[in-house]
């Protein structure tokens, strides 16, 4: 749909432009009118062009504003043609006057409505799953559309008096143009009532313009509406097949014909093949519109768009319908191919990793009773592979594993690429023989031509007891269990079930020592240098360490887990959002200028007021609130989305400065930046590893930065190591950097110093 009314707006906008310029080389006195007319209208065309065309509420808006301009400038210009070709005068002034005024007002208020949205704003709603913005009518645009209906009221009652009042051979110059506009109206007053995102009846709006330009400067007494509309149904795509009243096939356009293969114009036939073809059809009931799909050959499937309108004539009776068959099977084709890229591996066309998550939680969810084992591969030393043998045989590595996955599985479980040479996969537990599974990983072997090469791979298994977690937290246990087998030779198997142990009782602990670690100060910030680009420190981020009395310095992936679990990690991140709050205000006291960022739970949400917590913090230790950066990260915003956002508009309205941390970490970051109000973006490490030697990794990096300046976001880069990868990042783009080659987290007082 978006690509055919697009199609049909901008021609109908050339047509009125080439319209135009021929009004404007005639002699006839009505040329200016005309054209002016006919210039007018490609405005609301364009603006509804545009909003069809768009894919962001910002560009929608854009084209909602020129559309509602673009209708003031129509109703003005085609009251000056109205009163040029039926050839009347204002008689009182104030009258002409105020309807200019009234026009004008209705400009001024749309140039309001962005600081008091007043007048109309757009919600976004999907059709046939393509994303569209619907206009929301506010008291504005109720004003906009009784003035623009008031006027175009008066237009058509001077009109219908010229019809009326004409002599028999030039009435027709009136009532075509009356008949017309009527249609127009009705058409628009049908896209309002509607509330669709399309407004169709600009293709009126553009048939009319060029009605009004042919009568007003070629016009011929002679009827030449009836065959002007058959002959633009005759070239339409679509097929159009006319029934009368009693049901019968009295027309179809060319289309029509080629589809029902009607033989000598016996348009009789049409309604039986419809009937046989679509199934039972409707003439007699109300208008309805339907999809279908049928079989052409064996293999082939054509799909349809049927659409039923009543046809009605100038005493709103009924007087037949005609039926609508869009053939769209190239876009469904393209829509199913777009599809099957967007949750498939190109290579082994196995699920991509986003796809086989949503697929294993569905089948989960869809039997509850089955147990089910999470399984990740790894082949080793994949990386040698290529290096030695070659791209093309590490592919046929990747590939031979693919089939052998899709062979030993059964309709019960599913598969996919996760990364790399990593393979994921969900079965039955009752499915799985480890024998078997042991004995097949032991033997792997890949042809190359005359000789064969054995392959080591290594698999973690997780058995899905709970079920409630995040379907990407079980596959990270199946690769945890994995890695304590992937340097081994002859075991190729790793269950979880060990580690979950160990794990639990070190998080028994830490839960129970985390009060008396916060009272005694084992848990601190070390402050990590942020530096701009000629790398001078403008300000730290705030990372918690735990000084331990009896383990020393623990590393934060140890603990943090754990407490982000338990949901502890509220304590930790108000004990470190104070810290920063204590150490900007001495630094306030000593004249230094740099910012501390700290970072924020998703768990935090569901223990305290955030943003009442980290206010009151600002104002307890009067420090400037830009001074104290807000980090988030995309998990933030997995659950009640809505909320999250309102929190951080509330952290920007009070002057925080809010950042996105670890861009790139989580497979829906794009989706989560469309949506989140923020001002930095800090792109994750992993983007770094490879960006000097992979091409693609670092065209990825460039467009991030890039996009975060159109964004009008300013781009952070962290994990930067090497004085050649912050030297690229600054020749992208990149204006604050954090890493080790700068300075690695360390306490207060050495930061300082630094």
């Amino acid at each position: 749909m978006r690509a055919q009314y697009s199609l049909i707006f901008a021609v109908m906008a050339v047509a009125c432009g080439i319209c135009a310029v021929m009004a404007a080389s005639s002699r006839k006195p009505i040329r200016k009118a005309v054209t002016f007319l006919l210039a007018m209208l490609i405005p609301p065309v364009l603006g509804n062009l545009i909003i069809i065309s768009s894919v962001d509420r910002m560009t929608a808006t854009v084209g909602y504003y020129v559309y509602f301009l673009g209708m003031d400038a129509v109703i003005f210009a085609l009251l000056y043609f109205t009163m040029q070709y039926c050839g009347i005068t204002w008689k009182n002034k104030l009258l002409q006057i105020g309807v200019y005024l009234l026009l004008i007002a209705d400009v001024v208020q749309y140039a309001l409505n962005p600081f008091f949205g007043q007048a109309f704003s757009t919600e976004e709603i999907l059709v046939d799953d393509e994303i569209y913005f619907k206009l929301v009518a506010y008291n504005g645009q109720a004003f906009h559309r009784m003035l623009d209906y008031g006027i175009f009221l008066f237009i058509l009652m001077v009109f219908f008096i010229k019809t009326m009042h004409s002599p028999k051979i030039y009435s027709e110059r009136f009532s075509v143009i009356f008949i017309s506009m009527s249609a127009v109206g009705l058409w628009e007053t049908f896209y309002i009532a509607s509330g669709t995102p399309v407004d169709r009846s600009m293709i009126g709006f553009g048939a009319f313009g060029i009605l009004a330009f042919y009568f007003s400067l070629h016009y011929r007494p002679m009827r030449l509406l009836d065959s002007m509309l058959a002959n633009l149904a005759a070239d339409m795509q679509e097929s159009l097949f006319f029934f009368d009243v009693t049901g019968q096939c009295i027309w179809a356009n060319d289309s029509g014909i080629k589809l029902a293969d009607i033989k000598d114009e016996n348009f009789a036939m049409a309604a039986a093949y419809l009937e046989e073809t679509f199934g039972a059809i409707d003439l007699h009931g109300s208008e309805w519109s339907r999809k279908k799909e049928i079989k052409d050959g064996e293999d082939q499937t054509r799909y349809f768009v049927l659409e039923k309108h009543a046809v009605i004539d100038d005493h709103q009776r009924t007087v037949g319908c005609f039926i609508s068959a869009e053939d769209y099977t190239k876009q469904e084709l393209e829509l199913q191919r777009e599809r099957y890229n967007a949750t498939h591996d190109q290579l082994t066309g196995l699920y991509n990793r986003e796809y086989l998550y949503e697929q294993t939680k569905k089948l989960m969810d869809t039997h509850p009773d089955t147990e089910y084992l999470i399984i990740y591969s790894d082949i080793s030393e994949f990386k040698m592979i290529n290096e030695v043998y070659g791209m093309a045989f590490g592919d046929r590595v990747l590939c031979s594993i693919a089939d052998r996955i899709g062979k030993g599985l059964s309709q019960h479980g599913v598969a996919g690429r996760l990364v790399g040479d990593t393979f994921g996969v969900c079965m039955p537990a009752v499915e799985f023989d480890t024998g078997y599974m042991e004995q097949i990983l032991s033997d792997f072997e890949v042809e190359d031509g005359e000789n064969t090469h054995s392959i080591l791979i290594h698999i973690g298994v997780y058995r899905a007891v709970e079920t409630g977690i995040d379907v990407s937290v079980m596959f990270d246990r199946a690769r945890i269990a994995f890695s304590t087998v992937k340097e081994e030779y002859q075991v190729h198997i790793a269950w979880y079930n060990d580690e979950m142990r160990k794990k639990a009782l070190f998080s028994q602990q830490i839960s129970a020592e985390l009060t008396r670690a916060l009272r005694e100060g084992q848990i601190l910030p070390y402050f990590q240098a942020i530096v701009d680009g000629t790398g001078k420190i403008v300000g730290a981020e705030a990372l918690v360490r735990w000084i331990h009395p009896e383990k020393g310095l623990l590393s934060p992936s140890l603990f943090l887990p754990v407490l982000e679990k338990n949901g502890m990690i509220a304590q930790v991140d108000l004990h470190m959002w104070r810290c920063a709050c204590e150490t900007l205000a001495k630094w306030k006291t000593e004249g230094r200028g740099q910012f501390i960022s700290v970072n924020i739970s998703p768990r935090d949400f569901y223990f305290m007021d955030v943003v009442d917590e980290i206010k009151n913090l600002v104002e307890e230790y009067r420090v400037e609130p830009k001074k104290l950066r807000i980090e988030i990260t995309e998990s933030v915003m997995m659950s009640d989305a809505a909320r999250r956002i309102d929190v951080l508009e509330q952290f920007r309205q009070a002057g925080f400065i809010v950042e996105m941390d670890d861009f790139g970490s989580g497979y829906s970051s794009f989706n989560m930046l469309k949506d989140m109000p923020i001002d930095v973006l800090k792109i994750d490490m992993m983007f770094l590893q490879n960006a000097k030697d992979d091409e693609r990794t670092s065209i990825i990096l460039q467009h991030i930065i890039k996009m975060s300046q159109e964004l009008g976001i300013t781009a952070l880069t962290e994990g930067v190591e090497l004085e050649e990868q912050y030297r690229m990042l600054a020749d992208m783009g990149c204006k604050l950097f954090q890493g080790y080659h700068f300075a690695k987290p360390m306490p207060l007082e050495d930061f300082e110093k630094l």
